[in-house]
């Protein structure tokens, strides 16, 4: 999202000086490409998100918006994306992408971890789960080593999103049944395409 408000700062910045400063048809390029770029660059760094509540799952893709009520889900699988299977198609999860910089990082500190619970053992002659106080710390002040295996934050995500389809299919409620549906995002294809088509035909004219 960062770099989405980055290159929509430098994109209006250049474009605008190019309008109101150029000279010939160099103004109506500039307006050509920033109806073009303005709503790619938000359909893949501002808009993707993931809805999830106790009747369906929403996902809203750059072009698409899928509905998956979670009694059509089949599976949550993550592999070199996420996905969702419903019906027998793939949905990726653009909002939740899968980081191998964020699993490393995620291994490197369970591996840490698991170092510092063995020297703590060694220690003192055993674990100290049992002797946590107020705050989560141990006796003599150290922290509580969290339960669990650390996950990267996007993995955690897709943890979550997995209990509550389980929880969903165990209860069986027909609020969570229904239809898949799937939407065209026409507002923003529809002025990607209007900039590519002007855009193009000024560089056909010129």
């Amino acid at each position: 999202m960062a770099g989405g408000f980055l290159l929509l700062g430098i994109a209006g910045w250049l474009g605008i000086d190019a309008i109101v400063s150029g000279e010939g048809r160099t103004p109506w390029l500039a307006l050509a490409a920033l109806i073009l770029l303005v709503p790619l660059v938000v359909a893949f760094t501002l808009r993707p998100a993931v809805f999830a509540n106790q009747e369906r799952l929403r996902i809203r893709n750059p072009f698409r918006v899928i509905v998956l009520p979670w009694g059509q889900i089949e599976a949550l699988r993550s592999g070199y994306s996420n996905e969702a299977v419903a019906a027998g198609r793939k949905f990726q999860l653009w909002a939740v992408p899968v980081s191998l910089r964020g699993r490393k990082k995620a291994a490197r500190r369970e591996e840490r971890r698991g170092a510092d619970g063995a020297g703590r053992g060694g220690a003192f002659g055993g674990g100290l789960s049992g002797l946590s106080g107020a705050g989560g710390m141990l006796g003599g002040g150290r922290t509580a080593v969290p339960d669990g295996p650390v996950r990267a934050e996007t993995d955690r995500i897709m943890d979550e999103l997995r209990e509550l389809q389980e929880a969903q299919a165990q209860a069986k409620s027909e609020a969570a049944q229904g239809e898949v549906t799937v939407r065209w995002a026409y507002e923003v294809v529809g002025p990607a395409v209007a900039g590519a088509v002007l855009l193009a035909i000024l560089i056909a004219t010129g």
